[in-house]
């Protein structure tokens, strides 16, 4: 579902310090509707090595992000995937084999097919948030102490909009 959330988690996980620590390399990707397996490679290779890249032959990018993965923990997000291609997906992960143990994939799409093709653990789906968590987030965007203390006059009005949004939270932040 479109503004449940999924980017905005992801982008929290990815940019924790926590998460900094543990992962020797980060990537993130956004596929978006292309999923074009050498431009993913090229620009997870372009991250991890900090340098560009103008070559376009799969195996030779492919050959050289499995040498800078080698014994390397990474974390690694594609960001709005809608491919539902298994044999795609089969080409692009082919060097994340070379990262060691503990190294994790995240891919936030739509499309359970895409979530059912790419997954070898369970995937989470988001769900809306209830009327009283989006009208707390509503308050915490839109009010200065974040709840309606003292703005007992504009709860009325909060929940109105919390209605409007259907529990989306893009919709309710925007």
């Amino acid at each position: 579902d479109f503004g449940v959330g999924k980017t905005t988690l992801a982008q929290l996980v990815y940019n924790d310090s926590s998460i900094r620590d543990y992962f020797d390399l980060r990537v993130w990707v956004c596929v978006s509707n292309e999923f074009d397996v050498i431009k993913i490679t090229k620009t997870i290779l372009e991250s991890v090595t900090s340098q560009s890249c103008d070559r376009n032959d799969l195996n030779s990018l492919q050959v050289e992000l499995k040498e800078n993965l080698s014994g390397k923990k990474f974390l690694l997000v594609l960001d709005d995937v809608w491919n539902e291609n298994y044999d795609d997906w089969t080409k692009l992960r082919s060097p994340f084999d070379a990262g060691i143990t503990g190294s994790k994939i995240i891919v936030t799409t739509r499309n359970s097919n895409v979530s059912s093709i790419m997954r070898t653990v369970a995937d989470h789906s988001l769900q809306i948030l209830s009327d009283n968590d989006s009208l707390c987030m509503l308050a915490h965007h839109a009010l200065e102490r974040g709840d309606f203390t003292g703005h007992l006059d504009l709860k009325e009005i909060g929940m109105e909009i919390v209605k409007k949004c259907g529990g989306l939270p893009l919709a309710l932040s925007t």
